[in-house]
Parts: structure tokens; sequence; C-alpha cells
């Protein structure tokens, strides 16, 4: 199970900020992100707008298609960044 809550530090204790479906004294795994990470926040917004346009497609294309896609593109990503870093 995975939820994600906002909470407020008081008192040395975290106060989640809407309920959560946890039974007493449940045990879980807490990671901390500061609300000032923008760009985590930025990635987060980027994310599920891709969900969101994924989840309106009517049509999917198939693994193969992408494929069939992907290989009409010129080079290589490992190109590229040799190139860049200036490996050749």
């Amino acid at each position: 199970m995975i939820q994600q809550v906002e909470a407020v530090y008081e008192n040395g204790v975290l106060r989640p900020l809407a309920p959560i479906a946890l039974s007493e004294s449940q045990r879980v795994r807490i990671t901390i992100v500061g609300a000032d990470a923008g760009q985590d926040l930025l990635d987060r917004h980027i994310l599920e707008q891709a969900l969101e346009e994924v989840a309106a497609m009517k049509d999917l294309p198939t693994i193969e298609q992408v494929r069939k896609l992907l290989s009409t593109i010129p080079g290589s990503v490992a190109d590229a960044v040799s190139a860049e870093r200036g490996e050749y």
C-alpha cells in the first residue's frame, strides 16, 4: 500500500493534514520531502500530465510500433553523449 499525505511537524511529531488509512500501531516507512522541493513538484506535475494524456488516448501504440518509430531517428543517444563529451 502506498499513500501520499502532506503533514506538519509539530512538537516532535508528524501530524497528517488528511485522514490516512492505517491500523492502530501499524508500522510504516516515511520519506520526507520538503514542501520547497520545487523541482520534484515540477517533475510530478509533468508525470501526472503525461499519465492523463496516455489515459485519454483511444488507441495506444504497441511496443513494436514504438520501436519502429524510434528506429527512424538517426544516430543514437550514446553517440550524442559521446559527441557532447568530445569522446570521438
